[in-house]
C-alpha cells in the first residue's frame, strides 16, 4: 500500500516549482489562479526571490502546499494513495490531494493560517528548540518541571523532538535537557512557538475559517497529526485541523500506524527531502523516495 506524505514549514527553496510550471500547462493554471487567490504573485518569489524573500510566512507556507499541491495533481494518474498524512501545514496540503478540501479553499485556509500564526508570533516572543538523543517521556517530564509555557511540539521520528515556548522556558529547558544527556538541545531560526498554548490566538482565528469551509469525504484515510490514527470523518478532519496549531505533531506515530495498517512505500510530495530522511529514521524497512514530475 502506498502513503503519500506531504512536507511542512522548512522544506522551501530558491525557485521551487518553476520546472513544474514550464513543464505542465495544469500546473501553470493552478499557479496563475494562486496568485489572483492571494493577490499577490508568489510565483515571482518562488522562481526568482532569494532565500530571505521565502522566509516570510505569508510566503513560505502557500508555497510550500502550491508546491506539493500541484505536483500531486499534475502526476495525475500515476498518484493514486492508499492513505495519507502531512506535517503540520503539509496536512492541508494532503487535504486538498486526496479530496477533502478544494484547491481554492485549501489555499485561502492556508494563507490565512499563515498570517494568523504571524500575528501570534508577534503578540509574544516565543521559539522552538530541536532535542536530539533523548527518550520522547524525559523530553516531556522536562518540559513539564519547568515554569513558564514549553511543550513537547514535533515528534520528528525517535530520539529527536522539537519543543516550543516562551523564549526563557526554552532556555533553561535545553539547559536541564543537556544535563539530562541530550546530545543536542539547540534553540530553532523561528520566530515563534507552533504547536503550543501561545498559538491559542491563531487557532481561534483559523477555526472561524475552517468552520466556514466545505469539508468532503476524503478519497482515502488521512492520518492527521493531533490524532495519529486513519481518519475518513470530515467533521473529524475539520476538529483535528482546528486543534493542530496548539497540540503537538505526532509524526512519528502517524508514520508507525501508517505501517501498521500496511503501508509498503512511503512517497513524499513537495519540496525537499525532509520526510524521506525522518521516515528512514522511523523505519529503514519501508521504501522511502520522492514523487517527480516528467523526469
Amino acid at each position: 500500500m502506498k502513503a503519500y506524505v506531504f512536507p511542512g514549514q522548512g522544506a522551501q527553496f530558491t525557485g521551487m516549482g518553476l520546472d513544474l510550471y514550464e513543464k505542465s500547462p495544469i500546473a501553470q493554471e493552478l499557479f496563475e489562479k494562486a496568485n489572483s487567490i492571494l493577490g499577490f504573485s508568489i510565483t515571482d518569489v518562488m522562481f526568482e526571490g532569494s532565500a530571505d524573500e521565502l522566509k516570510q510566512t505569508k510566503v513560505t507556507q502557500p508555497a510550500i502546499f502550491l508546491h506539493s499541491v500541484i505536483l500531486a495533481k499534475v502526476l495525475g494518474e500515476e498518484f493514486k494513495p492508499d492513505m495519507v498524512a502531512g506535517h503540520s501545514l503539509g496536512e492541508l496540503s494532503a487535504l486538498v490531494a486526496n479530496g477533502v478540501l478544494s484547491f481554492e479553499d485549501g489555499l485561502t485556509l492556508v494563507s490565512k493560517r499563515a498570517l494568523a500564526m504571524q500575528k501570534a508570533c508577534e503578540a509574544q516572543e516565543s521559539t522552538m528548540a530541536a532535542v536530539l538523543g533523548l527518550e520522547d517521556t524525559v523530553v516531556e517530564e522536562v518540559c513539564e518541571s519547568i515554569d513558564g509555557v514549553v511543550v513537547a511540539a514535533n515528534y520528528n521520528c525517535p530520539g529527536q523532538l522539537v519543543i516550543s515556548g516562551e523564549i526563557e522556558a526554552i532556555n533553561k529547558a535545553c539547559e536541564v535537557l543537556k544535563e539530562k544527556g541530550a546530545k543536542r538541545a539547540l534553540v530553532l531560526p523561528v520566530g515563534g512557538a507552533f504547536h503550543s498554548p501561545l498559538m491559542e490566538p491563531a487557532r481561534e482565528e483559523l477555526a472561524k475559517a475552517i468552520e466556514e469551509t466545505t469539508f468532503n469525504t476524503p478519497n482515502c484515510p488521512v492520518y492527521q497529526n493531533v490524532a495519529a490514527k486513519a481518519i475518513t470523518d470530515p467533521n473529524e478532519i475539520k476538529e483535528n485541523l482546528i486543534a493542530q496549531l496548539t497540540a503537538p505533531v505526532k509524526w512519528t506515530q502517524c508514520v508507525q500506524a501508517m505501517i501498521a495498517d500496511g503501508a509498503t512505500e512511503v512517497i513524499e510530495v513537495g519540496p525537499g527531502k525532509v520526510l524521506q530522511g525522518l521516515m528512514r529514521k522511523i523505519d529503514r524497512s519501508v521504501a522511502a523516495s520522492g514523487a517527480s514530475f516528467g523526469e
